[in-house]
C-alpha cells in the first residue's frame, strides 16, 4: 500500500510503503465489540455499597416478648421490612474485570 507523504502546506514530498501486515487487516467487528467490552468493564469501579441487616447499627434488643401481644413476632428491628433496616439483595462492591489475550487485542486494534 502506497500512499503520498505531505509537507505543512499540503504539497507532496514523497510516497512511502505501509506495512499491509497492519493497514490492509480483515475487519473483524466481533473482535473489535469484544475489546470494547472489555474497555469499558475494567473501566468501571465497583464501589458502590449498601448496608445489610447485619451492618446497620441497633437492633440488638427483642421489640416485644415472643407470644401474649397478638402481634406477629419479631427478632430484630434492623429486618429488611421494617423502616430503617437494612436491605435485602443490595448492592455490594465486587470487580468488573475481564481479560482477553493480548493477540486478541492487538488483533481488534489492527481490525479498528
Amino acid at each position: 500500500m502506497r500512499v503520498d507523504v505531505l509537507n505543512l502546506e499540503g504539497k507532496k514530498v514523497s510516497t512511502t510503503e505501509l506495512p499491509a501486515a497492519i493497514f490492509e487487516a480483515p475487519i473483524k467487528p466481533d473482535l473489535m465489540h469484544q475489546a470494547l467490552v472489555r474497555q469499558q468493564a475494567n473501566a468501571r469501579l465497583g464501589t458502590h455499597s449498601t448496608k445489610t441487616r447485619g451492618e446497620v447499627s441497633g437492633g440488638g434488643r427483642k421489640p416485644w416478648r415472643q407470644k401474649g401481644t397478638g402481634r406477629a413476632r419479631v427478632g430484630s428491628t434492623r429486618s429488611p421490612i421494617w423502616v430503617g433496616g437494612g436491605g435485602a439483595h443490595t448492592p455490594h462492591p465486587h470487580g468488573y474485570a475481564l481479560r482477553m489475550p493480548r493477540k486478541m487485542r492487538r488483533a481488534a486494534l489492527r481490525s479498528a
